[in-house]
């Protein structure tokens, strides 16, 4: 593998930010130091005017491989990630099949393995009659991320909402168990109440389909599990006010048992974006109104939200064009969530150190990741290069296959320069290097 040395830039990790360099060498961080003299062979890299960040590990990704390749493929998402800042991903499995047995987990990670120009994880699926290839995951919980668990409506036979389905997985998993929490039957109720008065729903009616009750009762249910089994629980995508108050914000985070996460979609947009993107932003669960925003994001700076990701969503154009019932939920996302967020580092919403936090630290953290999510010595070299230079979405750069983005026009101040995605030099000003792939993320789990 090649080295290379990181100059003279300003280093965001842990809390504190340090100009320095950074030295790698054989794919991890050699050493860290104010003054490192280039070693014989080593390719030095300025990073003058640059801050140096720990990549993104975006823990909820849907890269549509096996089966819906026509929306995307884990190649194409995969270096979309890697262009905006994301080194590792941990994907779901409502693919087609779905990921209900164990040869059908390994064989995500053999097309990852092919084809991931970043580090990638894949979550096991559950259904109402998969517990027991569901629990033969113990036996790997150092090299999956979790189990994944819809515990509110989804496609196909993925939703789980039998108690004793439940508390089987929840009281047996060794694993961390992740929630998609939506009470499908709120949901159907609140449906039926618009129908019965609207003769045709469109997109500013999802927030009122799947509303904060229909969050907050499925959350609340998760939790209960958990608790009466002392389970490992992430609730992904919290878009509520409500749901805020069932979490907390102890520290150390290795400490909680419960952790959540916000999505970039729902500390950006609102239920008034509907007027102009309509089916654009439909996404599961719904974005809110304003103040359920406004919640979000003083839980994400008080520590009640520990994680921040994308749930990466994509479907074709014409999915989106179709009337609001038929039309697909989900946001494609994974290009763009570290420009995203800097934007609201530049507007003064949080600050870098605290950003880098959610994006990296704690997903490190809550999923116990080996060596990585971290600027130190003897840790992978996962790294991103950013600069304050403007950097507009348009259709010409956008590099998910979907080809479409929500965010498309916006202008952000900072773009990517460089990802390192273990050591490797994986893109660099525009170009990739697509001679080395990601590697499988590795797990510290009792």
């Amino acid at each position: 593998m090649k080295s290379y040395l990181i100059k003279n830039t300003t280093i965001i990790n842990e809390g504190t930010r340090t100009y320095g360099d950074v030295l790698i060498k054989q794919g991890r961080i050699e050493k860290i130091a104010q003054n490192i003299s280039c070693p014989e062979g080593t390719i030095e890299i300025n990073g003058e005017n640059q801050f140096l960040l720990p990549g993104v590990i975006d823990d909820q990704v849907h890269f549509r491989e096996p089966g819906l390749t026509h929306k995307a493929n884990i190649y194409t998402e995969a270096k979309a990630a890697v262009a905006g800042g994301v080194t590792s991903f941990m994907e779901m499995p409502n693919t087609n099949p779905p990921v209900f047995t164990q040869e059908l987990l390994e064989d995500k990670y053999a097309i990852g393995a092919a084809t991931s120009l970043a580090n990638y994880s894949f979550f096991m699926g559950t259904s109402q009659d998969n517990v027991e290839e569901v629990l033969k995951t113990n036996l790997k919980k150092n090299d999956v991320c979790g189990i994944k668990i819809f515990m509110g409506s989804s496609t196909g036979n993925l939703l789980v909402d039998n108690p004793l389905i439940l508390e089987q997985i929840f009281s047996k998993s060794e694993l961390l168990i992740a929630t998609h929490c939506e009470e499908e039957s709120v949901i159907k109720k609140n449906k039926a109440a618009l129908e019965a008065v609207k003769k045709h729903l469109e997109p500013s009616d999802h927030p009122i389909i799947r509303n904060e009750e229909a969050c907050f009762e499925s959350s609340w249910k998760a939790i209960q599990l958990a608790q009466k089994f002392d389970t490992r629980l992430h609730i992904l995508h919290i878009s509520t006010a409500k749901e805020l108050q069932l979490f907390s914000n102890l520290r150390p985070l290795k400490d909680k048992r419960i952790t959540s996460e916000v999505c970039v979609h729902h500390l950006h947009f609102t239920s008034d974006d509907y007027a102009l993107l309509g089916n654009l932003i439909k996404c599961n669960p719904a974005i809110k109104a304003p103040e359920n925003r406004k919640a979000l994001w003083e839980g994400l700076l008080d520590d009640r939200l520990d994680i921040i990701a994308t749930d990466h969503a994509p479907h074709t154009w014409e999915e989106k064009q179709e009337d609001y019932i038929h039309a697909h939920a989900g946001l494609p996302l994974v290009q763009h969530p570290l420009m995203l967020m800097l934007k609201y580092v530049k507007e003064g919403r949080l600050s870098m150190e605290k950003m880098v936090e959610k994006m990296s630290h704690a997903v490190a953290t809550c999923f116990q990741i080996k060596e990585r999510g971290f600027i130190r010595e003897g840790y992978h070299a996962d790294l991103v290069l950013v600069a304050e230079q403007p950097y507009t979405v348009t259709k010409e750069n956008i590099l998910y296959k979907c080809g479409w983005s929500p965010l498309e026009g916006t202008t952000f101040p900072y773009q990517i320069n460089s990802t390192f995605v273990s050591g490797h030099l994986a893109y660099h000003l525009g170009s990739f290097n697509e001679s080395q792939k990601g590697a499988r993320l590795q797990f510290t789990r009792a």
